[in-house]
């Protein structure tokens, strides 16, 4: 992976470690990753409520939160379900039987960080920290579907393009990119 070896990213990790705590989101915390889930979506593409709790209810180990340790609260997330598919499926947003957790690939299903949390790396040190882990958990890639505006954002995480998905969700055109790990 791309992060592990920066070593200005080494100076970055210490001050993320020393404001947020990077775990698995707590069952008691599902009412606020569906709050910031629809604070950081528009509603047409945010999960729903219903998706949101049954995907951590089924994976809750592969959805990775961000607390900050002043507040206590989850300041951002990252969420996806493991599978030996390679190609992204709108219906890994919406049936967490998806899920595979001996699967060889992560799909993505969302990167939200709250606004007073953005633009601060917080979002980054999210899929850097994601990855570690599930590359020490034998996954071989990390895939998402993302809009035009945020591929450049991907880019910079060490994502790949690999063009327009076949993903239709919302009704939008997505990019879909892979990180190998």
């Amino acid at each position: 992976m791309k992060f592990e070896n920066d070593q200005n990213e080494a100076v970055n990790n210490t001050t993320f470690l020393e404001r947020f705590e990077f775990r698995t989101i707590h069952n008691d915390e599902i009412d606020q990753a569906i709050t910031i889930e629809h604070t950081c979506f528009p509603p047409h593409e945010a999960c729903s409520p219903e998706n949101m709790t049954s995907r951590i209810e089924a994976a809750s180990d592969f959805f990775l939160v961000a607390v900050d340790k002043t507040t206590g609260r989850i300041a951002g997330f990252l969420n996806g379900i493991a599978t030996n598919e390679t190609e992204f499926k709108d219906e890994f947003f919406t049936d967490a039987s998806n899920h595979d957790p001996g699967g060889a690939n992560i799909m993505i299903c969302g990167l939200d960080v709250l606004p007073d949390y953005q633009m601060k790396g917080l979002g980054r040190e999210l899929v850097r920290q994601y990855g570690i882990r599930e590359k020490a958990r034998g996954r071989k890639s990390l895939v998402l579907t993302c809009l035009d505006s945020k591929v450049g954002m991907y880019l910079k995480f060490g994502f790949v393009d690999k063009g327009i998905s076949g993903s239709v969700w919302a009704g939008e055109e997505w990019h879909e990119m892979s990180l190998a790990l």
